[in-house]
């Protein structure tokens, strides 16, 4: 059967899908590597170990039955956001990668605003200067290493250039960088040279679903056929988009992996400083984003530092460990007996943006149990979403339908909670393969396995399930939701000193 691949350079895993014309997932496979946190505020990964789980992974599908290399009609990738690829004289990666939880440049974020002007730099590319883009981790690299990039990637186009040989740039990865004009999808090298980023270092800029090269004879050690199409790909929270079918203006995707945010399709160009804004892996549209750095990550953190008992129970009842988390928290009223979270593992992008911020629990009694803390940590999550979505309503940015995917999107008590506190209905497609069927979806329609992406989403995208949001607990997650905001706000100023003190030791 003639399929398309899908590959996810995820933070935590590579996933690889292959997929029928239908969305049928014929085989997949996963392969884990680690996040490497030498010091506060860094957070690296080694691009070579991306190269070496996709190829494991994509071992592993092909060796499934139903599936062979010669039927992968072409092959998309997609990726996490703001790393800063250093491609050396040798042909590859200068060490390891800054990952979009590195808040490194802060300084030089404060420097650049200042010389060349936060209005200017927003106007070009839509997008607050932080430390967790990509534009910052550059000029750290250049100014930082010894040996001088002759290219800067991304997570998706550094595997691509690994299968096909081609360094490239697909659109929906450009508002990581702030040159990036966001109106005209271009580079503006004149922003470039001001911020301090050497031109050359930038790849041509490609559309997602466009044949980039073919699988080189090195790539082909992966398993892959040598001449296997490959497609430019893109940004894992746009591929999701995709792959969940939000693909006109007002559809929007609730991002349940190891970040968490949302993602809004608009037809015209709308940006706030608050907020994230891309371009979409599909042509002529935006993507204004949420993204927030407690997602599923929050309950990965969670059950493995307090759920060694669920873990023996897991094995002993035939369940998973977070299963019975989920029905821990279950019991417990919502609002969590007044019991918050503040789901902020590393630091916290949208809308607060601080890179010092912290996770914290509030509201402990000896009343309270372990359950408590699980349902205040799923509603804290939840919480960062609805505070994403009402910027986004301020912008001008409205969604009435979530579609849900990512790990997280299994939980139906987490999903309801979505639900819930958000006050919008929640759909489920491919919870798991969200990201990797998007990134099919590019190469599928890069290669004519479909005529467009409105027959793509058509054949491979169908709703598994249906949240409505309950109005009975409206008004308590209403009065939590506020005291969430103004626990911040609170702890604000506390969370910046402390940072202060430490960088002073």
């Amino acid at each position: 059967m003639e399929c398309a691949l899908g590959i996810d350079i995820g933070t935590s895993a590579c996933k690889v899908a292959a997929f029928g014309r239908d969305g049928t997932v014929i085989a997949s496979a996963a392969e884990e590597y680690g996040t490497f946190y030498p010091k506060p505020g860094w957070a690296e990964q080694n691009p070579k170990d991306w190269w070496a789980a996709s190829c494991k992974a994509i071992s592993k599908v092909l060796g499934q039955p139903g599936v062979s290399a010669k039927e992968v009609a072409g092959v998309g990738i997609a990726g996490q956001s703001w790393a800063s690829v250093a491609i050396g004289k040798d042909g590859d990666a200068i060490g390891n990668t800054p990952i979009w939880m590195d808040t490194r440049a802060g300084d030089i974020c404060a420097e650049l605003a200042e010389k060349v002007g936060e209005k200017r730099i927003f106007e070009t590319s839509g997008n607050p200067l932080q430390p967790s883009y990509t534009t910052a981790k550059v000029v750290w690299q250049d100014r930082n290493s010894s040996e001088k990039a002759v290219r800067v990637l991304q997570s998706n186009s550094y595997v691509a250039y690994k299968l096909t040989g081609s360094m490239t740039q697909d659109v929906s990865q450009g508002y990581g960088i702030h040159c990036f004009d966001m109106r005209k999808r271009s580079w503006d090298f004149g922003l470039c040279l001001d911020l301090g980023i050497r031109p050359e270092v930038l790849p041509d800029i490609h559309p997602c679903h466009e044949v980039i090269g073919t699988v080189s004879s090195q790539g082909a050690l992966s398993g892959l056929l040598a001449g296997t199409p490959v497609v430019a790909g893109g940004l894992d929270a746009a591929c999701a988009t995709l792959g969940v079918g939000a693909i006109h203006a007002g559809e929007a995707q609730e991002q349940g992996g190891q970040a968490g945010g949302m993602s809004i399709c608009m037809d015209q160009y709308i940006a706030d400083p608050r907020l994230i804004l891309g371009c979409h892996v599909v042509p002529n549209l935006w993507l204004l984003q949420g993204g927030t750095t407690g997602g599923g990550g929050v309950m990965r953190w969670l059950e493995r530092e307090l759920g060694a008992f669920e873990r023996e129970e897991g094995i002993r009842l035939g369940k998973s460990s977070l299963e019975i988390l989920d029905e821990l928290a279950s019991a417990i009223n919502p609002g969590s007996d007044g019991v918050l979270f503040l789901p902020y593992m590393a630091g916290e992008r949208s809308p607060i943006w601080s890179p010092n911020a912290k996770g914290v629990f509030y509201g402990l009694d000896y009343s309270k149990s372990k359950g408590h803390m699980v349902r205040a940590a799923l509603e804290g999550v939840a919480f960062s979403l609805r505070h994403n979505m009402e910027v986004a309503a301020l912008a001008g940015a409205h969604a009435d339908v979530l579609r849900s995917m990512g790990g997280a999107a299994n939980s139906r008590l987490w999903t309801q909670m979505k639900s819930d506190i958000t006050q919008k209905p929640i759909t489920v497609s491919h919870s798991d393969h969200a990201t990797t069927l998007g990134a099919a979806i590019l190469a599928g329609v890069g290669v004519g396995m479909f005529a467009s992406f409105d027959e793509a989403v058509g054949l491979a995208v169908k709703t598994r399930r249906t949240h409505e949001p309950n109005a009975g607990v409206k008004g308590k997650y209403d009065e939590a939701f506020a005291r969430y905001l103004g626990l911040y706000e609170s702890l604000k100023g506390f969370m910046e000193s402390q940072r202060a003190q430490i960088k002073t030791r």
